[in-house]
C-alpha cells in the first residue's frame, strides 16, 4: 500500500494542534497558554517622554570623571577642571604633558578636542550628539522592557512611538499598589554614583547656597532617609553605574534589606585606587541624586564590591536591585499620558469577538456544505484543524492575544477556505470537461496552486510589514494573520489533498461522483 504522506502530515498537524491548544482552551494550570492583551484583560497604558539632554550631560560628566582619574594616575597636574551641558574645559600645568592628555582624549569616541596653549576643551561632535540622544531613547526602551520582565509581568509591550516617545502597555495590572510599583520601576533612573565628600567645606553645608557650592566644584545633596541632612560632594563622581555588573538583595547584621553591588574591572580599579588614597575620608553612595550612605573609608577596598543601605522593605529592595541590575536610564523618562483599562471592557470585547468568530465560522461551514457537498465537508475539516493549529502555535510561544488579534482569527476563518474554493472550482471545471476523478483532482490542485500561493504570499508579506512597523495592537493582528496563513497552507492544500487521495477508491465507486463537488447532473 502506497504511503499517503499528505494525510500523514495532516494527521500530525491535527494532533499538534489539539495537544498544544488544550491548555489555552481549558485554562489548565500546566502547559504554555495564550495570554490576553491589555484591551482584553485590562491594565495600564502609558506614553512616556525622554529627557535626552540629560543623557548628553551624563556623558560630558563621564568624560570629566575619566579625565580626572587618568591625570591622577599618571601624575599629570591639571587645573580649572569644569564642565557644563556641552563641554569639559581644563588647563594642563606642564605643557610637556599635553600630548599625552590629547592622546587619551582622542581615544574617546566622537569627541572634538580643541587646544589653545595650555587650555583644552572637549565636546562631542554634532553627529555624536544626535547619536547619544537616539541611543538614550533606544536604551530606555530596552531597559524598561528588562525591568518589567524581571518584575514578573507577562508580555509587557514597550515600543517606540513616533521619534522620541515610548509606549508602555502592561496587561494584568489591576490594583493601585501594582500600578504604583510598576510606574516607580519604569520611571526610576537608577543612576548610581560614588562621589567624594568635600571634607574641607562640608561643615558649612547648611549655610551654603548651591551657587557657592559651585565655586568649590561641589554639589549639595540631601540624605535619602532624612531630607534635612545635607552633604557637600565633589560634582565629578569617582565612578558611575555604567561600571555596575550586578546588584542583588542582601541583609545586614540587623537583618535589614540592603543592596549589594559589584563593579567591572575598570570600576574595581578606580574604586580601589580612590579608597586607597583617601583613607579616613568619606565616600558618598548616591542614587538618583540622593545620598544613601556616606561611610568613612577605613582601608583600601579591593574587589569592586559595595553596599547600599536604607530603610527599605524587601519589595522595595528587590525593585531597586532590578532597576540597578537592568541598567540605569541614560536619560530620565517622564509621563505624558496614562490610561487605566478596566477588565469589563475586555470581557465585553471577548464576548463580541467570540460571537463574531462563532457566527462567521458557522456561516462558512453551512455555505461550504450546501455549495460544494462532500468537498465542502472536507474543507470544513481543514478549517477546524486550521483553528487548532493557530491556537497551538500561539500557545506554544506564549503569544499575547489582543482584540485586533481576535479580528485576525475571524478573518483567517474566511481566508482558510479560500484555497479550497479555488481548488474545488478547478476540479469542477475539469470534471465538466470529462476528465476522470483522479485526473480532475490532481490537475485541479496543480492548476490552483499558483493562484493560491500568490494570494497567500502577498498577504503574508503584508502581515510581516505590519508586524515590523506596527505598534502593539497591530502586531497582534499581524501575528494571528501570519500564523493562520501558514497553517492554511498545510490544512487547505496538503491536508485536503491527502483526504481526497484516501477517499478516491470510494469516489470512483460512486454512481454519480460529481455530487462529491456539489455539481448537479
Amino acid at each position: 500500500m502506497k504511503l499517503n504522506y499528505r494525510l500523514a502530515i495532516f494527521a500530525v498537524a491535527i494532533v499538534f494542534g489539539i495537544v498544544f491548544s488544550m491548555p489555552s482552551l481549558l485554562q489548565t494550570e500546566g502547559g504554555k497558554k495564550i495570554t490576553l492583551g491589555l484591551d482584553l484583560q485590562g491594565g495600564l497604558h502609558m506614553l512616556l517622554g525622554v529627557k535626552t539632554q540629560e543623557a548628553l550631560n551624563s556623558r560630558i560628566k563621564s568624560i570629566a570623571s575619566s579625565l580626572k582619574h587618568f591625570t591622577q594616575k599618571e601624575d599629570i597636574l591639571i587645573d580649572n577642571l569644569n564642565f557644563d551641558d556641552e563641554e569639559v574645559t581644563f588647563s594642563v600645568l606642564d605643557s610637556d604633558e599635553i600630548p599625552k592628555v590629547q592622546k587619551f582624549l582622542h581615544n574617546m569616541e566622537g569627541v572634538v578636542v580643541t587646544t589653545s596653549g595650555e587650555n583644552i576643551s572637549v565636546k562631542f561632535s554634532p553627529k555624536e550628539v544626535a547619536k547619544i540622544k537616539q541611543e538614550a531613547i533606544s536604551q530606555a526602551i530596552e531597559t524598561i522592557r528588562n525591568r518589567l520582565d524581571q518584575f514578573g509581568l507577562t508580555e509587557p509591550i514597550v515600543t517606540l512611538q513616533g521619534k522620541d516617545k515610548i509606549l508602555v502597555e502592561l496587561a494584568g495590572i489591576k490594583t493601585q499598589e501594582d500600578e504604583q510599583r510598576a510606574r516607580a520601576l519604569i520611571s526610576r533612573q537608577a543612576k548610581l554614583e560614588l562621589m567624594a565628600v568635600d571634607e574641607d567645606h562640608d561643615a558649612r553645608v547648611y549655610s551654603m547656597t548651591p551657587e557657592e557650592a559651585v565655586q568649590y566644584g561641589d554639589l549639595i545633596l540631601e540624605d535619602a532617609k532624612n531630607p534635612q541632612r545635607k552633604y557637600l560632594v565633589h560634582d565629578i563622581p569617582i565612578l558611575d553605574g555604567g561600571m555596575l555588573t550586578d546588584a542583588s538583595v542582601g541583609f545586614d547584621k540587623n537583618n535589614r534589606p540592603v543592596i549589594n553591588f559589584a563593579l567591572n574591572s575598570e570600576g574595581a580599579d578606580i574604586f580601589g585606587d580612590f579608597t586607597g588614597a583617601n583613607v579616613g575620608k568619606r565616600l558618598a553612595i548616591v542614587l538618583d541624586g540622593k545620598v544613601y550612605s556616606a561611610p568613612n573609608i577605613s582601608e583600601r577596598i579591593g574587589g569592586g564590591h559595595g553596599q547600599i543601605s536604607g530603610d527599605y522593605t524587601v519589595a522595595q529592595a528587590k525593585d531597586l536591585a532590578i532597576a540597578l541590575r537592568s541598567g540605569a536610564l541614560l536619560a530620565p523618562v517622564f509621563l505624558l499620558e496614562k490610561r487605566s483599562v478596566g477588565p469589563s471592557l475586555g470581557a465585553d470585547s471577548i464576548k463580541a469577538s467570540l460571537v463574531a468568530l462563532i457566527g462567521g465560522f458557522v456561516l462558512v461551514i453551512i455555505f461550504m456544505v450546501l455549495y460544494y457537498g462532500m468537498a465542502g465537508v472536507i474543507a470544513n475539516i481543514a478549517l477546524i484543524a486550521n483553528l487548532f493549529i493557530l491556537l497551538a502555535v500561539m500557545s506554544l510561544f506564549g503569544a499575547t492575544l489582543t482584540l485586533p488579534g481576535m479580528a485576525g482569527i475571524v478573518l483567517t476563518v474566511g481566508m482558510a477556505v479560500d484555497a479550497n474554493v479555488i481548488i474545488s472550482e478547478r476540479i469542477r471545471e475539469l470534471l465538466r470537461e470529462g476528465k476522470s476523478m483522479h485526473k480532475a483532482i490532481e490537475d485541479g490542485y496543480s492548476n490552483a496552486m499558483r493562484a493560491i500561493l500568490d494570494a497567500n504570499i502577498t498577504t503574508l508579506i503584508a502581515s510581516v510589514v505590519l508586524y515590523a512597523y506596527g505598534t502593539g495592537a497591530i502586531k497582534g493582528f499581524a501575528i494571528t494573520m501570519s500564523i493562520g496563513i501558514l497553517a492554511s497552507m498545510v490544512t487547505a492544500i496538503v491536508g485536503t489533498h491527502g483526504i481526497y487521495q484516501l477517499l478516491e477508491p470510494v469516489m470512483k465507486k460512486s454512481k454519480n461522483n460529481r455530487l462529491w463537488f456539489g455539481m448537479k447532473g
